[in-house]
Order: structure tokens, then C-alpha cells, then sequence
């Protein structure tokens, strides 16, 4: 009686779930086109992005340090985050190369055009823009990685591995794996 109990419990610790997914658009230039990103990211995940500012200044690119030259927006929560990834894989057709797919669960692939993500309309004024996104994929536990009071890293069994990241998105977003 007790070793099924103990592999329920094991069970349930083995679950996979969606950590946050992050969305990134490199701008390369401060200024007008930082804020038509901004709009973009607004438009697609309802959240307000952060701007990543220029570590140094490259004269050729016209950037100077410390301006802003990108911006990032954090999702997390399962629900609103599966519902994201939902509208970025349509748009990509649910097709995505198992190069993506990193060696600890982490999986990033990129959309050219922003347009082609459902209920996104094109807007002239804004433009086109393309973006990373990166999905981090996790198991219950994974917290004591991140705590400030003892922290202690993952085990290595508790990992997400490539394989069961690719298992886990052809059984919950239905892709092709290239």
C-alpha cells in the first residue's frame, strides 16, 4: 500500500508545467521605434515590457550607452502563459526544429512578424516586427533553486531533459518536431 502511495506522490513531483515564457524584440535604436515595439508587446501579452538599455557604446550602430535599444516582457502563471504560447506556435504553424529545444527544458524559437499572430492586425503606423521567445519548462521543486534562504541546486533526475521537453509540447500544444 504505501509504494502507491509513494508513486502518486512521485508522480506528481515529476509533472511538468510552463515556469514563464519571455518575450524579447531587439530594437537596435533608441527613441521612436523602442515605443512602436512597446506597443507591439502591449498588444500581444496586456503587459506593460521593460526596456533593456546598451551596455556600451558602438559608434557604427549610432547607440549610445545606456539608452534603451530593447525591450522584454516576463509571463507567467500556467494558464495565461499556455494561452500565449497557444497564439506564438499558430503562428508559426505548430511547427517548430528540435534544435530549440535546450539540454534543461528550456525551449526558444522565433516569429519574423508579429502580424502573423492571432487577433494582432497590421497597423502601418507601428510596422512589422519580429521577436525571440523563450519558454522555460519546470517540475514542482524547482523553487529551491531560486529561494534566498537555503537555496541548493535541482538534482540532476529532476531536470526537464530535451526528450520530455518535446513530449511535453507535442501532447499539450499538438507541434511537430522537426
Amino acid at each position: 500500500m504505501a509504494s502507491t502511495e509513494t508513486e502518486t506522490a512521485d508522480a506528481g513531483m515529476r509533472k511538468i508545467s510552463i515556469g514563464k515564457v519571455v518575450i524579447n524584440i531587439g530594437v537596435g535604436k533608441s527613441g521612436e521605434a523602442v515605443e512602436r515595439a512597446r506597443k507591439v508587446l502591449e498588444q500581444i501579452t496586456s503587459q506593460k515590457p521593460s526596456a533593456r538599455k546598451a551596455k556600451k557604446s558602438i559608434r557604427d550602430f549610432g547607440t549610445h550607452q545606456g539608452e534603451p535599444i530593447g525591450l522584454v516582457v516576463t509571463t507567467r502563471g500556467q494558464q495565461r502563459c499556455k494561452e500565449l504560447i497557444t497564439r506564438l506556435l499558430i503562428a508559426r504553424e505548430k511547427k517548430m526544429n528540435s534544435s530549440s529545444f535546450d539540454e534543461r527544458g528550456s525551449v526558444s524559437f522565433g516569429l519574423k512578424e508579429h502580424i502573423e499572430i492571432p487577433g494582432i492586425r497590421y497597423d502601418p503606423e507601428i510596422g512589422i516586427w519580429g521577436m525571440n521567445v523563450s519558454v522555460l519548462l519546470e517540475r514542482p521543486g524547482y523553487r529551491v533553486s531560486r529561494r534566498l534562504r537555503k537555496s541548493n541546486s535541482v538534482g540532476k533526475s529532476h531536470v526537464v531533459t530535451k526528450e520530455e521537453a518535446m513530449e511535453f509540447f507535442k501532447r499539450e500544444f499538438e507541434v511537430t518536431i522537426e
